[in-house]
């Protein structure tokens, strides 16, 4: 080979070699704001995804960043768009959308759902109805359904079979619970050795369960289409508050004082409780670590079967630059369609939000495998929308503040729900003014 040919060849090759690292240079890259801590299962099922992710669309580049709770997402997220670098898209509790709404921190979808060529209605009807509530605000998409959940009753076959108690008719009603509680309590003298029930009261948690329990009271807990109005001091928030506190005090079957989350699921699977009410979210951890036979049902009813929807959508804020946007749409489409959605279900025990996942040989296969992840399913037509408002986590805060101290035996339930109406209408008393109808004057 000539000189000059062997020349011309390594200057194409040098070329080449440039266009191929400016093309991959040319990645966009994008943050994902994920509520979870660093470690756990979570966090690696989440870099799991998203290193398929990458794999499959080398044009974009992204990375999940860990923000901690729900709460603390809601922060780090508000922070990072004041300071001018919002991430491309957030997992965000499905309840603070309208707060983010208000304020001006999430944008509509609508165009990117137009430009991939639907609308929102048709968009949307992929997912669960009971999602709709806290995805679509004034007819606008603002969150796209990821991973989502509703309370349920867990309990243990082998304890309800050593009180007497039939594992295939669990407890249906309020009375039901008590009764079982009361059977499966065990004491030695004045100490407890095992509960009959416990569930969550801290925070963010705790709203949540007693959002279930005053909606099967036949209760609503927030002004669904107004975000400055809350129900507190109500007749089925009462009864709500009443039961749960005449489970620790008059029937004595629930611990005293603010329930962690992760110490209810640790008691029930070492056998310090024999029911819980929690999360769907939870099955997954339970199915894996349980030594004994368990199974689900319902959240048990007072007036109605009625659960409030958890988890959380993907949201892009706002300020995002328009590449990164539609970078980020991809992203969302991609983790919410029915195929990994599906996934994500198995992975963590959150159902899949997208209905199309469960008609997937894997998920069929799956689902018949565990029986106890179709009662999330079968709960979701009773399912209703999350509580939503204005100033969402600390008018939420003024109920489960209040709900501590009843758990606490500092206050009665009025006390504590007329206490609470009080905290939260000061709150929002700013929204309320704002929206508020100008009367003409004479």
């Amino acid at each position: 080979m000539s000189y000059r040919w062997r020349h011309i060849r390594a200057a194409a090759l040098a070329l080449g070699l440039i266009a191929g690292a400016s093309a991959a240079q040319a990645a966009t890259e994008i943050e994902l704001f994920f509520p979870v801590p660093v470690d756990g299962q979570l966090a690696r099922d989440m870099a799991s995804l998203i290193k398929e992710f990458n794999e499959t669309h080398p044009a974009i580049k992204a990375t999940p960043v860990y923000t901690g709770s729900y709460d603390e997402t809601l922060i780090k997220t508000r922070a990072a768009i004041k300071a001018g670098k919002p991430p491309a898209a957030v997992i965000m509790s499905a309840n603070f959308l309208t707060d983010l709404k208000i304020e001006g921190d999430i944008a509509p979808l609508d165009d990117l759902i137009k430009a991939s060529g639907t609308t929102n209605e048709k968009f949307m009807s992929q997912f669960f109805p009971a999602l709709h509530g806290n995805a679509v605000l004034d007819h606008h998409v603002y969150g796209v359904p990821f991973h989502n959940s509703t309370p349920l009753l867990y309990y243990n076959v082998d304890h309800f079979k050593e009180a007497g108690l039939d594992p295939d008719k669990p407890p249906q009603t309020w009375a039901e619970l008590v009764t079982a509680a009361k059977k499966l309590t065990k004491r030695d003298g004045d100490r407890v050795t095992r509960w009959g029930i416990m569930m969550p009261s801290n925070y963010d948690y705790g709203g949540w369960i007693l959002t279930a329990l005053t909606m099967s009271n036949g209760g609503q807990y927030y002004n669904e289409d107004y975000g400055g109005e809350v129900y507190y001091d109500t007749p089925s928030m009462l009864g709500a508050m009443t039961f749960w506190n005449d489970l620790v005090t008059k029937h004595k079957v629930h611990p005293a004082g603010e329930q962690k989350g992760p110490g209810v699921s640790n008691a029930f699977l070492s056998g310090q409780t024999s029911m819980m009410i929690i999360s769907t979210g939870s099955l997954t951890f339970v199915r894996s670590n349980a030594k004994f036979p368990y199974r689900v049902a319902f959240v048990p009813m007072n007036v109605r079967n009625a659960v409030a929807i958890g988890g959380a959508s993907l949201v892009v804020p706002t300020g995002v630059e328009e590449e990164k946007r539609k970078a980020a749409w991809t992203l969302i489409t991609w983790m919410t369609s029915p195929e990994k959605s599906g996934w994500w279900s198995r992975a963590t025990g959150y159902f899949a939000p997208n209905m199309g996942a469960y008609e997937l040989p894997a998920m069929k296969e799956f689902m018949a495998k565990n029986p106890d992840a179709q009662i999330a399913v079968d709960q979701l037509p009773y399912a209703k929308s999350w509580f939503a408002t204005y100033k969402t986590v600390a008018v939420r805060k003024a109920i489960e503040d209040e709900l501590q101290a009843m758990l606490s035996g500092k206050k009665t339930p009025k006390e504590a729900i007329v206490a609470a109406q009080k905290t939260a209408d000061e709150i929002l008393r700013p929204y309320v003014e704002q929206t508020a109808l100008k009367l003409p004057t004479n």
